[in-house]
């Protein structure tokens, strides 16, 4: 079987196994009249907010194609329109299974955690086996059509520009109604977190839904498009534009859909929440060794040998495994970090940010020293080649890691439907618990999205690179080189850029969000003592708005940034603003998602009981906390990742007029 049909086997067998997760979940019942009416608003808010992102989009989308097809021809032009339709896709299917899940979660819970853990999983894993289907699925039908591995760069451009919209816009919409929300719900009126009398709650609801389903749904389609093309392109430009070495990362993705099938299957609720769904990463990852070992076993690629490319191929596995590890630690209740920050609470507001601030900046040590180790060993083994497959093979996890991921959202969900139906306090129970792991899931499947971020951009540079070399263009990048260094310089202050403007915007939008939350309070009679109905939909309206009007700024940095340096600078400027957006970008980013998560567990663990619980002063201070966090965990640090891979594609795209 050739690898093109494998790799079109693969995509139908993941899209046809998340139909089959979806019929599971549409099978139960969403609960009473009162649940079905509070997830029938949370879904037509966010099909709402998502129809109006992409017609938002359409307004940068269409000129972009029409440029690319004008400059770059039209094979450029087709991949970009399909990449960013299979991305849309993607995260709207994600996000429509999951706003009909999350009820259903919250049903099962009556029944019992085992039942609420499994209807969780089930919903998130549609998200993860529809993002991996419509990816290789694109990149197959695109790579088959086109026969040209260069126009793939126009796919991966595609899913990149909706991804970083998605990401700032969904990320903007719900942080912006989360802190409206806390701000004057829990801090000035003292009622608790999705109380039916915030009329900000539902806006909060939808937030999880574009933000963290659709948006991380965007997010990883992008990252696995990126990276499969960058191996693609890296060895074609290589080793020459050989077949067999150009589909191998297609090849390598397939194996990684039918494992991760396989390792769903593992996911069952015996002794931890976070255990069960480790069960089945890992046996997922213990499949994929066995299948890397085959698949190589006598293959040769270059001067890389059978072993060497299986060394290489397990580097990444070996990554993905310690990303998880390492982000589990810094996020989870059950480890120091967290509890560190729950103590500062106790002694105010300034010292738990002091020590939300230290463990951030910790936090992005261990990670940053495993990737430095993996491209070190990676390189040693198999060259630039190593690091590439290394790459190929974190992604080949995403089935299961996007699953875990979008559990989190889900649970979320369902702890606030249970609070507003007025479920009783032990399935409320079920919820908090499921909630409370998935915060530290969605946490830790950023850091492995930045960390495959961080390689694949790696990659993309040296494809960068090479491809100058292919238009005639022998550029050293050299310090002494003041073009080089002006770009480090430029590229450095990026993200920085990137993610104040993102925080700013969550700032702009919660701040209109508690004025009218205030204002509803205040002009509405009977809402505190229940007599009187929120007004929703006004709240929902005023953090879309804020959301379209404000992601269109940051989204528009990595793209005119590397056009000005690459046209006024020249190459090796633009080489240099890559390396300089590569690395700042990848500490910002670890930074703030491990700390934004840290920051919520820690409240978290105080309203377990933890030093005085809910409503003492330590948990005044620790909700202070999560609200500088969650614009860091869910809007500025997760949109840095596509922000580093667009910055690399439009140099791709721009190099051959430099």
């Amino acid at each position: 079987m050739s690898t093109l049909l494998l790799a079109l086997l693969a995509s139908v067998a993941s899209l046809a196994y998340g139909v089959f997760l979806i019929w599971g979940v549409l099978k139960k019942s969403p609960g009473d009249e009162k649940m079905v009416a509070i997830q029938k608003a949370i879904q037509e808010g966010a099909a709402a907010y998502l129809g109006r992102q992409n017609k938002t989009v359409l307004w940068v989308g269409i000129p972009a194609a029409l440029v690319m097809w004008k400059a770059l021809g039209f094979p450029i032009a087709v991949g970009f329109v399909v990449g960013a339709v299979a991305s849309a896709v993607a995260g709207y299917i994600g996000m429509m299974v999951a706003v009909r899940a999350n009820a259903r979660v919250a049903n099962e819970a009556k029944l019992g955690l085992k039942r609420a853990f499994a209807m969780g999983f089930k919903g998130g894993a549609v998200t993860g086996f529809f993002v991996v289907g419509l990816a290789l699925l694109s990149l197959t039908l695109f790579y088959w059509w086109s026969g040209d591995v260069k126009a793939l760069i126009g796919l991966g451009f595609g899913a990149s520009l909706i991804s970083i919209f998605a990401r700032l816009g969904g990320g903007i919409f719900t942080k912006g109604a989360d802190v409206g929300a806390d701000l004057v719900g829990k801090v000035e009126h003292g009622i608790p977190e999705d109380d039916p009398r915030n009329p900000a709650v539902v806006a909060d609801l939808v937030g999880d839904n574009v933000s963290d389903c659709a948006g991380m749904a965007a997010d990883v389609f992008e990252t696995y498009v990126v990276s499969a093309l960058s191996v693609m392109l890296l060895g074609s430009l290589l080793f020459g534009n050989n077949p067999a070495i150009v589909e191998f990362p297609l090849f390598i993705g397939a194996l990684g859909v039918f494992a991760s099938i396989i390792g769903s299957l593992f996911v069952r609720l015996t002794k931890g929440i976070m255990a069960a769904l480790y069960k089945g990463l890992g046996a997922t990852a213990v499949i994929l060794v066995g299948l890397f070992y085959w698949a190589t076993r006598s293959m040769t690629i270059g001067e890389i040998n059978s072993m060497g490319l299986f060394w290489a191929l397990l580097i990444g596995i070996v990554v993905t495994a310690l990303m998880v590890l390492v982000t589990d630690y810094y996020t989870s209740k059950s480890f120091s970090p967290v509890k560190k920050i729950a103590k500062a609470s106790t002694t105010g507001h300034g010292t738990n940010i002091i020590a939300g601030l230290a463990v951030s900046m910790e936090s992005t040590a261990l990670p940053v020293l495993v990737i430095a180790g993996a491209m070190f060993f990676a390189y040693s083994i198999a060259g630039l080649y190593g690091i590439a497959l290394a790459t190929m093979s974190m992604l080949s996890l995403t089935g299961l890691i996007l699953a875990i991921d979008s559990f989190g959202p889900i649970t979320d969900n369902a702890g606030g439907i249970a609070e507003m139906s007025g479920l009783p306090k032990e399935v409320r129970e079920h919820t908090d618990a499921l909630d409370a792991v998935g915060n530290t899931t969605k946490a830790v499947t950023k850091g492995y999205a930045i960390a495959s971020a961080g390689l694949a951009a790696m990659v993309l540079f040296a494809a960068y690179t090479q491809e100058l070399s292919e238009f005639g263009r022998t550029v050293v990048f050299e310090l002494s080189d003041i073009r080089v260094l002006i770009g480090l310089f430029v590229g450095g202050m990026m993200p920085y850029l990137f993610g104040s403007l993102a925080m700013q915007s969550v700032g702009k939008a919660a701040g209109a969000v508690v004025d009218e939350v205030r204002r509803q309070f205040k002009e509405i009679p009977g809402i505190m003592s229940g007599h009187a109905k929120p007004d929703y939909s006004t709240a929902v309206d005023i953090v879309t708005r804020a959301a379209l009007r404000e992601m269109i700024m940051p989204a528009l940095i990595p793209i005119a940034a590397p056009v000005l340096v690459g046209f006024i600078l020249g190459p090796e400027a633009l080489g240099g603003l890559l390396v300089g957006v590569i690395v700042t970008g990848l500490f910002v980013a670890i930074s703030m998602t491990s700390g934004g998560a840290a920051w919520d567990n820690a409240k978290k663990y105080i309203e377990d009981g933890n030093y005085g619980g809910k409503g003492s002063d330590a948990h005044k201070a620790a909700v202070t906390g999560d609200t500088v966090g969650d614009p860091y965990k869910d809007t500025a640090g997760p949109a840095i990742n596509p922000m580093i891979k667009v910055a690399n594609i439009v140099a791709l795209l721009i190099a051959r007029f430099l």
